[in-house]
């Protein structure tokens, strides 16, 4: 049997925490943290997630501070980020694309959209391991 691919939710409101480990549970393993600190440490544990959901404003420790210390560590860089946020300037994605976030999915949340964002790159990650394989199999 395979795995069910596995989704790090860091976002300091419960609210949304639990509204996405609702949406997602049926098809994907779920953590939840609460922090950005929490967050470093659980995307280095094996086994590590294949994707983080990471919300923005957060207390200790924004976002964009995750994902800057996530795409600089080895052992995470190639984790996709899916940013959420409130926040829907334009600066304010630009700003976490060149951090290296894939996605973006603004507050309140859209099931559909939360689902569909989250399968596209689900699939990407999961081809891309694929490919890896068959090229390390050569």
């Amino acid at each position: 049997m395979n795995k069910k691919p596995s989704i790090l939710i860091v976002d300091d409101e419960s609210f949304y925490t639990e509204v996405l480990d609702n949406l997602l549970r049926e098809e994907y393993d779920i953590n939840i943290v609460s922090n950005g600190t929490d967050a470093l440490a659980k995307a280095v544990e094996l086994p590590q997630p294949d994707l983080i959901l990471l919300d923005i404003m957060m207390e200790d420790m924004d976002g964009y501070e995750v994902c800057k210390h996530l795409k600089q560590d080895l052992a995470t860089k190639e984790i996709p980020v899916i940013f959420l946020t409130v926040k829907s300037d334009v600066d304010d994605e630009v700003l976490g694309f060149n951090l290296g976030a894939v996605d973006y999915i603004t507050k309140p949340m859209s099931p559909p959209i939360v689902r569909a964002r989250v399968r596209t790159h689900i699939e990407i990650i999961q081809l891309r391991k694929k490919l890896e394989q068959m090229i390390l199999a050569r």
